[in-house]
């Protein structure tokens, strides 16, 4: 049976924290004060590559922290960039103990034990992507589901704040493309070793 993949693509500071990237009050769980730190490195590359990580997948897969942003931004955003229409139309699954409903279009709720229930959607969908999601990323590595990692690492140290691989399981990983915006930020796949 052929098996689809599960790419995260995350926006990553040198020291591994993924938390409140593009917004001041993003995520402030922990007392997290550093929101908004992708902002002062704008650039064209890695705005490519985001683009072209949305729409490539065919499906996303979201914890309720990320779910909840995202449907309260994407539904209204501009209807000229690409990753709107792809984001509004493709098949959303929230990986939620507290959320009763999931209103943004095409959205399903994932309720019981997820990590069983991700392994059926790598069964349906070719390409099913993660943004965020630091706990459900934490769940799903242990059980070997997550197959590659997009990762903007962007040059800055937080110090503190929900990291990528925090408490993770050993991992081996194989760097299969890798490039440098004039930021500064190295933009690099990994797929399991």
């Amino acid at each position: 049976m052929k098996m689809g993949k599960i790419i995260v693509t995350a926006f990553i500071t040198l020291d591994g924290v993924i938390q409140a990237p593009g917004l001041p009050d993003e995520d402030r769980d922990g007392g997290f004060e550093s929101g908004g730190w992708t902002q002062r490195y704008p650039d064209p590359l890695v705005d490519q590559r985001t683009t072209r990580s949305v729409m490539e997948a065919e499906a996303l897969l979201i914890g309720r922290r990320t779910y909840e942003l995202f449907a309260s931004y994407w539904p209204g955003a501009d209807p000229q960039d690409p990753r709107t229409a792809q984001l509004n139309s493709q098949p959303k699954y929230v990986a939620s103990r507290t959320l009763q409903a999931a209103g943004w279009n095409n959205s399903t709720l994932l309720r019981g034990n997820v990590t069983e229930q991700v392994a059926q959607l790598k069964e349906r969908h070719d390409h099913i992507s993660i943004w965020g999601s630091s706990q459900l990323i934490a769940t799903l590595l242990p059980a070997g589901l997550i197959d590659e990692f997009v990762l903007m690492t962007y040059p800055i140290v937080l110090g503190g704040g929900k990291r990528l691989f925090n408490n993770a399981t050993p991992l081996g990983l194989e760097l299969i493309d890798t490039t440098t915006a004039e930021t500064g930020v190295v933009i690099s796949t990994y797929q399991r070793a």
